[in-house]
């Protein structure tokens, strides 16, 4: 393959709903663009697009796919993404690096809950977005309609560059308003034949083109001006202002294909050729600093390493894009982000399972490499200095669950499954918590969990389970209470002995340092799960040593690693040690650590325990139309609404939510809103919980460990 110049390179992201067309789209530019001789359907399981397993089980895409073509002296990087929300981390990654974002709609059904999901991202990131209307073919079509809806949920900046004169059974034809031509697709699809409008569309393709010629004046001062003196511009001042419009996001070109039959891809790869940007005529890739990248050949090597597979026979794979320079085959590198040294073994493009190697790739080009040893996706390779490029943002998991392996010899390989998953998903989390005892894993939605257990039972052959997560709870006390506790053993030889007397008081801050005992000494310790223990030495004449407070203080944080109510941490809590007794023979660390442990249990119990529990602030985004149905659920689920803000023919509701109430809330959010709401949640604060779930949670917690005994 030649080395394509940065200005011969097209980055395209194809993205919308489920069961648009999208891949059996990338298949058919794929085939026009010479990567293979014969397009293959989703029906017959053989696109290039989607290959793995998984994928041609569930016959839908899972992970986005890299993919190119060749077409008239440009390269056309593809990226297939998928169509659930529940893996919009692979739309979002596609997003970071491309440079246009084509938005696939089926002409049967309209704006989709996909598209509109995908579109506040497209939005959010501030990529460029080109509409294209496919299965124009079917009888069920209705471009009139869709372009409404394009309209009506995207704004008036959805502009028509094409439009059908023969959408449904037996489309072949649509008039393309740019070329002031009627394009007529032969059977079998291919190359249009060009022909001139007929005189029944003349006057409506007059008035949408001087819509076009007014829209290009807009995006350029200079073309304003032109236009308001002559009233027109010329094709090359037309093309140069409305491609200025669809970079500026202030123009939305809508295009007409039926991908299946191969009718209106070659025009739409025209398109993309002379109306979508190339990588150097949009603001390159952004470092930590707020620096921006220029997209020049000419500069020293940065890359962004954008996803991350597992690729049968290969091992790891990483694909990078190519920010700045140029990057070439055993080329040393480095990565600032975890301070190791890379080599590039071998470069490769992709198109999807068919993989090419090449010596060399310039700015703004998509590449790939094997056998990098610490690099991970959101790193930065760069050949010289430290530049880190920006790390892409995923939204915050919205659904855990506890897993566990159905035989306990199973559980290594099982977490070493769960790491793998990690490596190449950056939405899926895994968590061993040491304070849960469970491992909790969490991802964006129910189906890309279940698909986790798919891969994990299918490929790599261990039986799990998912079952309910515990609830991260905090313990703490809202007021003092004093107790005391001696140890005493007795068992031949020196005996065991320690006795400890305390005061435990609730932690605030700014509270005041007026103690009922004397302080001769303290330490303030941050707990790593949030809160302080204040350990304070009130110890006068002797009663303990001082080398035994020590013990004293391991014991007391042995009991605060395992709350008394639910095992859950404690936190917040002033520790008084103001009394106790030694022996003289039998007195150590064991004994005193034994019997703090034991004089902090009783002293928590007395000083009104309280349970915190994990509060989210939760963000929905739904149709106005659904709004009650979710509010009433929300309070159904103990959530506060925090405000409401409106965003076109949406809502977004602001609440606080316990998380103990948020189980299964994505399937919930799905139901009632017929998958047209989403949602995000972040972690807010700690917070009471009511007394009478309190003694639910605290009895459920006895009645398990009694189970355990």
């Amino acid at each position: 393959m030649k080395v394509y110049q940065t200005n011969e390179i097209r980055n395209i992201a194809i993205i919308g709903g489920n069961r648009v067309g999208k891949t059996t789209l990338a298949e058919t530019i794929a085939f026009h663009g010479g990567v293979i001789s014969r397009r293959g359907t989703v029906d017959d399981k053989n696109t290039i697009s989607d290959y793995r397993e998984i994928e041609l089980d569930r016959q839908q895409s899972i992970n986005s796919t890299v993919m190119y073509a060749q077409h008239n002296g440009i390269k056309i990087n593809m990226i297939d993404a998928p169509g659930f929300d529940d893996f919009i981390g692979e739309v979002i990654g596609s997003l970071r690096v491309v440079d246009t974002a084509m938005m696939v709609i089926n002409a049967q059904n309209g704006v989709d809950v996909g598209a509109e999901i995908q579109w506040r991202w497209t939005k959010k990131m501030n990529v460029p977005v080109v509409f294209v209307v496919n299965q124009l073919d079917h009888e069920k079509a209705n471009f009139d309609e869709t372009l409404r809806q394009l309209k009506h949920y995207f704004g008036n900046n959805v502009t028509p560059f094409q439009y059908p004169i023969n959408a449904g059974v037996g489309f072949d034809s649509v008039v393309d308003i740019l070329q002031n031509k009627l394009l007529k697709f032969p059977i079998g699809g291919g190359k249009p034949i060009v022909e001139e409008i007929p005189a029944s569309e003349k006057d409506k393709v007059e008035e949408m083109h001087n819509a076009l010629i007014e829209a290009a004046a807009e995006n350029d001062e200079k073309l304003m001006d032109k236009y308001f003196e002559e009233g027109t511009l010329s094709e090359e001042e037309m093309m140069h202002g409305l491609k200025l419009g669809v970079i500026s996001r202030g123009l939305f070109p809508v295009l007409c294909i039926a991908a299946k039959t191969d009718q209106g891809v070659v025009r739409l790869m025209d398109f993309i050729k002379g109306n979508c940007p190339a990588p150097n005529e949009v603001e390159g890739m952004k470092t930590k600093d707020g620096k921006v990248i220029n997209c020049d050949p000419a500069a020293s090597f940065v890359g962004y390493v954008f996803k991350t597979t597992i690729e049968q026979h290969l091992g790891e794979m990483a694909f990078i894009k190519v920010a700045a320079g140029e990057v070439a085959e055993a080329m040393d590198l480095y990565n600032p982000n975890s301070n190791n040294k890379e080599r590039i073994s071998q470069l490769l493009v992709c198109a999807g399972k068919n993989r090419e190697k090449i010596e060399k790739a310039v700015a703004g080009d998509i590449v790939a490499t094997i056998k990098l040893k610490g690099t991970q996706t959101s790193h930065t390779l760069v050949k010289s200095g430290d530049t880190i490029i920006e790390p892409t943002l995923y939204p915050e998991p919205k659904f855990r669950t506890a897993v566990r392996a159905k035989n306990s010899s199973d559980d290594e390989k099982l977490g070493a499954a769960l790491n793998e998953i990690k490596k190449t998903d950056p939405t899926f989390l895994m968590e061993q918590s040491k304070e849960l005892r469970q491992t909790i894993i969490s991802g964006q939605g129910e189906q890309q969990l279940n698909l986790v257990k798919w891969m994990i039972e299918k490929l790599s052959k261990i039986d799990i389970e998912y079952y309910p997560p515990k609830i991260p709870y905090r313990e703490t006390i809202t007021k003092s209470a004093e107790a005391s506790y001696r140890h005493k053993k007795q068992s031949g030889g020196a005996g065991q002995f320690g006795e400890v007397h305390m005061l435990i008081e609730a932690y605030y801050d700014g509270m005041p340092n007026q103690m009922k005992y004397p302080i001769r000494g303290t330490e303030t310790y941050d707990l790593p799960w949030g809160g302080k223990l204040v350990y304070n030495n009130c110890i006068v004449g002797g009663a303990i040593d001082a080398r035994f407070m020590p013990a004293i203080l391991k014991g007391i944080m042995e009991r605060i690693e395992e709350g008394p109510l639910t095992g859950s941490y404690a936190r917040d809590i002033v520790v008084n040690i103001f009394d106790g007794k030694m022996h003289p023979v039998d007195s150590n660390e064991l004994a005193f650590k034994l019997a703090g442990r034991q004089a902090f249990r009783e002293a928590f119990k007395n000083a009104g325990p309280k349970i915190l529990e994990p509060i989210y602030d939760v963000e929905v985004f739904v149709p106005s139309d659904r709004m009650g149905d979710v509010m009433t659920d929300l309070q159904g689920r103990r959530g506060v609404v925090m405000g409401m803000e409106s965003e076109g023919e949406f809502q977004i509701i602001k609440a606080k939510v316990p998380l103990a109430e948020m189980n299964k809330y994505s399937t919930t959010l799905s139901s009632i809103t017929s998958g047209r709401a989403s949602y995000g949640m972040k972690f807010s604060e700690y917070q009471q919980v009511p007394a009478d779930i309190q003694a639910e949670i605290i009895k459920k917690y006895e009645e398990e460990n009694k189970e355990e005994e």
